[in-house]
């Protein structure tokens, strides 16, 4: 029988040198959590809630685990239908093992042994006894939805928010005050930028309804935007986002922009150049409000959404359907950043490509831009989504590394709807740590603990903290 006479997740996981171990248990291990971009609902840090079963904080709403699921071939009713939580819960015991080499085997024992102290690995065979303590546990007040925030450690959380949203939750997290983490809101209007969208007419009206304003133009559009941004801003905001295939940029007059947006009030078929000039003028106009609000502008490209139509249709978007895009978008990245550079509007800027053949286009890029007395001003954002992994993460860092400053990095997010997703900020600082102590290990990095120690604490903790200047 195979033995290493240590638990799965021992106190040296995934440090493969001296380096390593020294920076990870002596400047990275113990530092605060913060999570600058996640989609866990503010409602329920509001209410505090207390799940049930580890299937509620677990599987529901997590694709990641749903893709694994289904290509093993679990029916679809114990992953997104109506079988009951420890149905679904005992067919996910049942892929696990399938998932090695998959960054979802480290996660599940990571979170088993950090929040429950579990070492056993999860299968068929270990599946019943761990319902069964993990359902215990999560009754215990201490494992409620704030309970983990504390244990956790975690100092700041960005939620994603719709421009639309009354930002009640957040509202009465500040009330309360009974949560460790400060929580804000991250504002994403991606829904105001698809004129061509069949839903973009009805998004209309409740934004209108929003910002009380009648939206039937452009300017009113803009105009209910800024409004929008402004109540973000009182609410704590300095973080915004954006989810897009590719970033386009077309040179649009306010006219062209008028007429495109014009067709789709009227849902009228745009053509993709009108579309593309619409966007590229909004999504500047985005840009400059934000940097007059002293924001941090994301952009998430490279996702190619519901390539699966049939089961799109059945169980709806971000269910495991996605994949990796292709798109060029070199020239028309440095063009959108140059347009905002040259008249100084220029906002702190994160950019995450899904696909990670293009690393180093947006690791050149971010060059370009640097300046204006802002360390790490334009920032390579971490691995994302399909590159959330071992690899994934080193290549980015590693790419980073190579044509910019990697010791000026803002560090790891959860980009995740999971409260147990918390441990992923671990197992970045352990793979930080290792992918460091390696260059050191073969003489290319000084071993000048000091100065290592500082950077493995800034791109962990402190450049972030710096970075974003929360509110007090």
């Amino acid at each position: 029988m195979i033995s290493t006479g240590k638990a799965f997740i021992h106190e040296n996981f995934m440090l493969q040198n001296k380096t390593a171990e020294t920076l990870y248990h002596t400047y990275a291990k113990t530092l605060p959590i913060i999570d600058y971009h996640c989609h866990v609902p503010p409602q329920e840090i509001a209410e505090n809630r207390q799940f049930n079963n580890i299937s509620e904080i677990w599987l529901h709403g997590d694709h990641y685990k749903w893709r694994a699921m289904r290509a093993v071939g679990v029916e679809e009713t114990f992953i997104t239908g109506d079988g009951d939580d420890k149905e679904k819960f005992l067919k996910w015991a049942e892929t696990v093992p399938y998932t090695m080499g998959n960054p979802l085997y480290h996660w599940t024992h990571l979170e088993l042994k950090r929040y429950f102290g579990i070492d056993e690995l999860l299968s068929s065979d270990t599946a019943e006894a761990i319902w069964r303590a993990t359902k215990e546990q999560l009754a215990e007040p201490e494992r409620s939805v704030q309970g983990i925030i504390k244990e956790s450690n975690v100092e700041v959380i960005c939620t994603t928010d719709d421009p639309t949203d009354h930002l009640g939750a957040h509202q009465q997290i500040r009330k309360d005050g009974a949560c460790q983490a400060a929580v804000y809101p991250a504002f994403r209007p991606d829904k105001a930028l698809f004129a061509s969208a069949p839903s973009f007419v009805s998004y209309l009206e409740t934004l209108g309804a929003a910002a009380e304003v009648d939206i039937s133009s452009l300017r009113s559009l803009l105009e209910a935007l800024e409004k929008r941004a402004t109540f973000f801003a009182e609410e704590g905001c300095v973080l915004s986002d954006h989810g897009l295939r590719t970033l386009p940029f077309v040179d649009a007059t306010e006219k062209e922009a008028e007429a495109a947006f014009q067709k789709g009030l009227n849902q009228e078929t745009l053509t993709p150049q009108e579309e593309e000039k619409y966007q590229t003028y909004v999504l500047l106009f985005l840009a400059r409000l934000y940097n007059k609000l002293g924001w941090t502008m994301q952009f998430h490209l490279g996702a190619l959404r519901n390539n699966n139509s049939r089961m799109a249709e059945q169980v709806g978007p971000d269910s495991g359907f996605d994949s990796m895009a292709d798109d060029r978008f070199a020239e028309s990245l440095n063009r959108f950043l140059n347009e905002l550079e040259r008249t100084n509007e220029l906002p702190k800027t994160i950019l995450y490509t899904l696909n990670p053949i293009y690393n180093e286009v947006i690791a050149t890029a971010i060059g370009n831009f640097q300046g204006g007395g802002i360390p790490g001003k334009i920032q390579f954002g971490s691995g994302w989504w399909f590159n959330d992994t071992k690899d994934g993460m080193e290549k980015q860092m590693t790419d980073l590394a190579n044509n910019g400053l990697l010791s000026l990095f803002v560090g790891m997010l959860t980009d995740s709807r999971s409260f147990l997703s918390y441990t992923r900020h671990e197992y970045f600082r352990r793979i930080l740590c290792n992918r460091i102590g390696e260059w050191v290990e073969r003489g290319e990095w000084p071993a000048d603990e000091k100065w290592l120690g500082k950077v493995v604490e800034d791109i962990s903790y402190y450049n972030a903290k710096r970075y974003f200047a929360f509110p007090n």
